[in-house]
């Protein structure tokens, strides 16, 4: 079978391909020396035996045109891998890899270079392949869970929260969380992390990524506290390329991956926030010690009580707690109709670690803002799951 084929006008090139498959990979090479390519990928399919593991598009190809073809290549047939054959230009990286290009080699590359590539793109078929075919019953059932945090209004410290949990649950799992930035226009998991991410979740929802697991882990940012994380796009106006369809399809691939999905949601009730909420497990709800925020929470949960889209798991938490402010805790209880699971008092310490981009539970400090953190990261652990169910609401107070 021709596990390899390639198109370009190029002879030398095709010799390259050839010697580097034969120094150690097996199958066999089919070229189509020829400058021009089909619009249909079951033009090249039916000229071959079999359909091949890579596609090869080699010098000589307009650069547009092999984008095309890469493009309906990932649609119809993206167990196939393409890799494209062309100098180096970072913004031709970004425009392969949206069309679902596995890798790019320069025609210039070694032998070694071009194997190591071909062999990467092997596997990568071979992953798709799997993916491709029916999840057994087990594996289906088989989600982590996934804990939204939301707030109807801004200013409450919801990212704050939202990157605390994620410390604290990666120290009970390490490298099996993951933090996504819903906030699209303005999220602040990046600035909240000190990360500077290569890819956010604009890549993570492009078509080769929503195929392959492979590719959307790639698409994450490790960080050092064992966790990963999927930052919110550079441009606010990539924020519309973002649809519902996109995020119940990314939060089904990680909780498949990964023992927690932790979900920053952009403030309010918004549409993108509304299909996240779908696809929860578990729903923090955060609001700040004042009238405002207190009264946008208590109709938030009453909107979502209506439309019959609540998670079933709930936290409640008061940040910022303030005995100061002229509100008590049962004040908020009354007012919002359900109790508050877990009061974090108003630090210093929190400020100053947001400011640095360290979350408090990545450090090892002694603080009452600390310990709530702490307690509320612990609701989550599949010990604390096991408590009989008449304390899942008994509030936790610091003091």
């Amino acid at each position: 079978m021709s596990r390899f084929v390639l198109i370009s006008p190029d002879a030398q090139f095709d010799q390259l391909i050839r010697a580097a498959v034969q120094g150690g990979l097996h199958g066999e090479v089919r070229s189509f020396l020829t400058t021009s390519v089909p619009t249909d990928p079951r033009q090249l399919l039916d000229s071959l035996k079999q359909a091949p593991e890579v596609l090869i598009l080699g010098p000589g190809i307009p650069a547009d045109e092999a984008l095309r073809l890469a493009t309906v290549f990932d649609v119809q047939c993206p167990e196939i891998s393409v890799v494209l054959a062309a100098d180096y230009d970072p913004e031709l990286v970004v425009h392969a890899m949206r069309a679902g290009i596995r890798d790019v080699l320069a025609p210039s590359a070694d032998i070694a270079q071009v194997a190591s590539v071909l062999d990467r793109a092997c596997q990568a078929h071979s992953a798709r392949s799997r993916h491709q075919q029916p999840a057994s019953a087990e594996s289906q059932e088989k989600r982590g869970q996934v804990i939204g945090v939301f707030s109807p209004k801004g200013g409450v410290g919801k990212t704050t929260v939202a990157t605390n949990i994620a410390v604290g649950l990666g120290k009970i799992a390490p490298m099996g969380v993951v933090i996504v930035d819903l906030d699209l226009q303005f999220g602040d998991v990046a600035s909240a992390l000190s990360l500077d991410p290569e890819h956010t979740v604009m890549d993570a929802v492009s078509f080769s990524a929503s195929q392959d697991t492979l590719v959307l882990k790639a698409f994450l940012t490790v960080h050092p506290a064992g966790l990963y994380a999927l930052c919110a796009p550079k441009d606010p106006a990539d924020a519309d390329h973002v649809t519902s369809a996109h995020i119940e399809r990314l939060l089904d691939q990680l909780s498949a991956e990964f023992e927690y999905v932790i979900v920053d949601s952009a403030p309010g009730l918004t549409e993108l926030a509304l299909t996240a909420m779908e696809r929860c497990t578990d729903a923090v709800w955060v609001s700040g010690m004042d009238v405002p925020s207190v009264r946008g929470l208590r109709t938030g949960l009453d909107v979502l009580k209506k439309l019959d889209i609540l998670p079933e798991t709930r936290h409640v938490v008061l940040n910022m707690a303030d005995p100061k402010t002229g509100l008590t805790i049962g004040d908020i209880e009354t007012w919002i109709g359900a109790p508050v699971d877990v009061s974090i008092p108003r630090s210093r310490t929190v400020a100053f670690s947001t400011n640095r981009g360290i979350p408090v539970l990545q450090e090892s400090k002694s603080d009452r803002a600390v310990k709530g953190f702490a307690h509320l990261a612990r609701r989550f652990d599949p010990q604390w799951r096991l408590r009989p169910a008449r304390k899942l609401h008994r509030r936790v107070v610091v003091r």
